[in-house]
């Protein structure tokens, strides 16, 4: 098992990956994929079960899930071929 520094470290530089992909690259898809492997690296506890763990570990982690399933479903929205493909659909085409 990996050491929680070790895994914060990570966490940590997953972020800022995400967040250089989202501001300097522009990509959300990539900023959305590398915040999901953030996730995978919890930097807290695992051995503390969810309903024990203090509410601000609980709060960062429910943001992080938040800002992920935005970035998600901007994706999933803002494709045009998914837009053209339900109008498709919707016409019987």
């Amino acid at each position: 098992m990996m050491k929680t520094s070790f895994k914060k470290y990570l966490y940590i530089g997953f972020v800022l990956f995400a967040l250089y992909e989202l501001m300097i690259k522009h990509s959300a898809a990539e900023a959305a994929t590398q915040l999901g492997i953030a996730l995978i690296f919890d930097p807290f506890d695992h051995a503390q079960p969810w309903k024990e763990r203090p509410t601000w570990q609980r709060g960062v982690l429910l943001v992080h899930l938040a800002i992920l399933a935005g970035l998600v479903g901007y994706e999933v929205g803002s494709s045009g071929d998914l837009i053209q493909g339900i109008k498709d659909g919707w016409n019987g085409k």
